[in-house]
């Protein structure tokens, strides 16, 4: 009976770090489908023709209006003609851009409006396209950068909530949107509402999970949000328009956020008080997290101790000790992990686009395309899920750059003169190898930074991501040559980024540094020895309280005796 009553609320907390990533990631999602570019033409204009053929109606006006193309009719032209005596005289003598818009193909993604077709974004306005994807991408980078330092000075929960509150307004305000420029700003803040609420969330998690099972809590969450992911298509074929399927999402969020207002979802992290000294805060958090798992005979005398001694401490009253960001700058081993892992983030996100492009050809249609892209998110994330904890995270990171360098320098070189399977087959190799770099760098660094600027650290390379992930709608803006520069440069990085991998130390199987010296202290241990387990999980495990709160306890109790307490953690 007793264990049945603990099951439940480490189940509800799993939930609670869970289920909101299948939300946020149709927020993310919704880019894909609102910014994709149907088939069109040109509807032809009867006042450019002569007036012999101004009666032309159905297929003969549009064979006499529109230039024919090999692969159809012309998108972005209509024919002009040289006035003539007679009929037989009428000949189109050039073309000139479309006056009466555009004949799409619907639906475009499920949908049978969009961002695309409401505001005519084709042929000269078809750089707007990437300018809104690239515009919400800075939303996602700046969201992820502030989420971070709220999520150090005012704690994990409230960054989250207060994210999740304000994505609510900022997604209805891209629904009602009244023209392109509105739908610009509200898309970049929307994103930033989101990304904040992601980068909350993950911290809050990673931070109730002992060594043995960090990892496989984070990919459970990153396999909820691969779910929102593919969930998405079929709510487009559902809703049909683009205001429809934006306030569906947006309504969902508000369900979430109403939802986990409630604390018993997604409490403040033990950690996090702790090592801010927040010690009544912390007391009551672990009291409450006791309470809810349920009695246990094996470790109620430990839980005891823990709250009497945390109790004795927070008589105190000693004053929250926060960090800045800028500390950061003045450490050199979490400063150089920090830098490496938001590099391997941004190289990871960034070389995508070099593969993606290939799979174009093969793969024409919006569906094909997408279930393929999360399918590989999904082998990605499965990979790292199996060899990451049995060979160490710093070994995998090394081996996925690898293979992605590889197969980008192998398309890079060797394209015109490959199979068109073999060309494919490289490309779904570094589509997935490229997702296990940038799921795994993510990961990497929350377990390496430490507590006290983990989420202003984590945010940064999170942001780092995003905006390699700008790359991509930057090279598709028209007219541009930039792709195979663009393919150079990050074939190089992916280079660098091997031989920069081999600088981090191994966080598999270690408690998470809490303080600034338990991060400057981590070293560089050989790539494949196994290091030390310790600690326990409060959301699986039979303890409800995991004994690293207790030498956190213990340390903090040093601290706050110790003279030079003000000045450190």
């Amino acid at each position: 009976m007793a264990a049945g009553a603990a099951a439940r609320p480490r189940g509800r907390r799993a939930a609670g770090g869970w289920a909101p990533c299948a939300a946020l990631a149709l927020g993310w999602a919704l880019g894909w489908a609102l910014g994709a570019a149907p088939s069109h033409r040109c509807r032809p204009d009867a006042a450019l023709l002569p007036p012999p053929l101004r009666r032309l109606a159905g297929a003969a006006l549009l064979r006499a209006a529109v230039p024919r193309l090999r692969g159809g009719w012309s998108p972005c032209q209509l024919y002009r003609y040289r006035p003539g005596p007679g009929p037989g005289a009428a000949r189109p003598n050039g073309t000139g851009p479309c006056t009466r818009g555009w004949h799409y193909a619907l639906p475009a993604a499920g949908l049978r409006s969009n961002l695309v077709t409401q505001w005519d974004l084709v042929c000269a306005s078809r750089w707007k396209v990437p300018l809104e994807q690239t515009t919400h991408l800075l939303g996602w980078t700046l969201g992820s950068v502030a989420a971070g330092l709220a999520c150090d000075r005012f704690g994990r929960r409230a960054a989250f909530v207060v994210s999740l509150v304000l994505a609510v307004p900022l997604g209805l305000g891209v629904a009602l949107a009244i023209d392109f420029v509105m739908v610009l700003v509200a898309r970049l803040l929307f994103g930033a509402a989101l990304a904040g609420a992601f980068l909350s969330l993950y911290v809050a998690r990673l931070e109730l999970c002992d060594p043995p099972h960090r990892l496989g809590v984070t990919m459970v969450a990153v396999f909820f949000w691969i779910a929102g992911e593919l969930l998405l298509p079929g709510l487009a074929v559902l809703c049909r328009d683009w205001r429809v399927l934006q306030g569906t999402v947006t309504m969902i969020l508000a369900l979430l956020a109403a939802c986990w207002w409630c604390p018993a979802l997604l409490l403040e992290s033990p950690r996090w008080l702790l090592a801010t000294q927040q010690l009544e805060r912390a007391r009551k958090t672990l009291q409450a997290l006791a309470e809810s798992s349920g009695p246990g005979d094996d470790s109620s005398c430990h839980e005891e101790s823990l709250l009497a001694e945390l109790e004795s401490l927070s008589e105190g009253s000693p004053q929250p000790r926060y960090h800045a960001v800028c500390e950061i700058f003045g450490t050199r081993v979490i400063w150089k992990n920090s830098v490496i892992l938001g590099f391997t983030a941004f190289i990871g996100s960034g070389i995508r686009h070099c593969f993606t492009r290939n799979l174009a050809p093969h793969l024409p249609h919006f569906f094909s395309s997408y279930f393929v892209l999360v399918g590989t998110e999904a082998a990605a994330c499965l990979f790292v899920c199996v060899t990451a904890e049995r060979f160490g995270r710093r070994a995998i990171l090394l081996l996925c750059a690898i293979l992605t360098g590889i197969s980008s320098l192998l398309l890079l070189a060797l394209t015109q003169y490959l199979l068109d399977l073999i060309v494919l087959t490289l490309s779904v190799v570094g589509i997935t190898a490229s997702h296990a770099v940038t799921i795994l760098s993510i990961f990497f660094a929350s377990e390496v930074l430490p507590t006290v600027v983990r989420g202003a650290g984590l945010g940064l390379v999170v942001g780092a991501s995003f905006v390699g992930k700008a790359a991509a709608p930057i090279t598709a803006i028209p007219n541009s040559r930039g792709f195979f520069l663009h393919h150079v440069v990050f074939a190089s990085f992916a280079i660098l980024a091997v031989l920069s991998i081999m600088l981090l130390p191994e966080s598999q199987g270690r408690s998470l540094p809490q303080s600034l010296q338990d991060g400057e202290s981590q070293r560089r241990p050989p790539l494949f020895r196994q290091p030390p387990r310790e600690d326990h999980l409060p959301l699986i495990s039979p303890h409800s309280i995991p004994h690293d709160y207790s030498h956190l306890a213990a340390s903090t109790k040093g601290l706050l005796s110790s003279p030079a307490a003000p000045h450190k953690i």
